[in-house]
């Protein structure tokens, strides 16, 4: 009988960074274990696509104010240069921050994209970090984003019961700035992370790993048609290319966790230099603020009952 249940137990898959109770087949799971990461074909509708899209414009313009606390961020190449067009589609890279934008948290809300989470974060789900990323056309080198992991940010876990959901809202391909992966990074744990030295200029708070893999790594390029979705792991290396095209590139973006995770200390560990960045560019625009209150204010409920003691 002991033999018997030795067999047994080597048959049925071991998983570590998924869970019951999500959508998530057996075989799906058993692709994110090993490679950290899951796409899904055609989860949003068109009319959904274009709301978000046009949310994304209408604060790019200046159409509608922003929600205290929200980033609307121009790439360095037009801060060094000055002059020029400085606002709308063609100017900014990213609105950050929108969790209190009731259009664009739908995107978060969206029931297909919670019984996915439910697999990765469990019944209890928080956004805890929000994005709409968008690459215009000609503006070069620095619309890359390096090659690096999300948990450097993050001062809460665990790292397994957190993932990210990165939706194409435009088609996204390697010649104008698709997501890239490197399958089964996730597993390696925290890097060190740094600047990059490239001579273009590299954005505030764009930090990659120090040592990247080898040039021979497996790596994919994520090719997205709009209203597709990824998720990852915040341990997988990820990054984007330059947008070569003559077209826009728009994507949106939320980072979840379980709403029972912790935060920790991060005095000390390689967390602690990156913080100090964000820490000093938020005291431009707030005063002197807390680390950890800067990602308490970030966060917020999409479902379940948190811990009173969590995020």
């Amino acid at each position: 009988m002991s033999q018997r249940l030795e067999l047994l137990q080597k048959q049925i898959p071991s998983f570590q960074y998924t869970l019951d109770g999500g959508i998530l087949t057996k075989e799906e799971r058993q692709f994110y274990e090993e490679n950290g990461f899951i796409v899904v074909r055609q989860i949003f509708t068109p009319e959904e696509v274009k709301e978000w899209t046009q949310r994304f414009r209408e604060y790019a313009d200046g159409q509608l104010e922003r929600k205290y606390g929200m980033q609307v961020v121009r790439d360095i190449s037009l801060v060094k240069k000055g002059g020029g067009k400085q606002w709308g589609e063609e100017a900014i890279t990213k609105i950050q921050d929108w969790q209190e934008d009731e259009v664009l948290f739908k995107f978060c809300q969206n029931p297909k994209v919670i019984q996915y989470l439910k697999s990765f974060c469990g019944p209890d789900i928080k956004s805890v970090h929000t994005m709409f990323i968008n690459k215009p056309p000609n503006m070069g080198k620095t619309s890359r984003h390096p090659i690096h992991q999300d948990q450097v940010y993050f001062p809460f876990g665990p790292a397994d019961r957190i993932a990210a959901g990165w939706a194409a809202l435009e088609d996204a391909n390697r010649e104008n700035g698709c997501l890239v992966v490197y399958p089964g990074t996730h597993k390696v744990g925290p890097v060190e992370h740094c600047y990059p030295d490239w001579k273009e200029g590299v954005n505030k708070a764009y930090w990659g790993v120090k040592d990247m893999p080898p040039e021979n790594a497996p790596k994919i390029h994520l090719e997205m048609k709009a209203g597709d979705i990824v998720f990852f792991h915040p341990y997988l290396f990820h990054g984007s290319g330059e947008n070569r095209t003559t077209n826009f590139r728009k994507s949106i973006c939320c980072h979840f966790a379980s709403a029972n995770c912790q935060y920790h200390d991060i005095k000390g560990t390689f967390h602690e230099n990156l913080a100090k960045d964000i820490i000093a560019y938020a005291s431009k625009k707030f005063g002197h603020v807390n680390y950890l209150d800067i990602w308490r204010f970030k966060c917020r409920l999409v479902q379940g009952n948190p811990d009173p003691l969590g995020l």
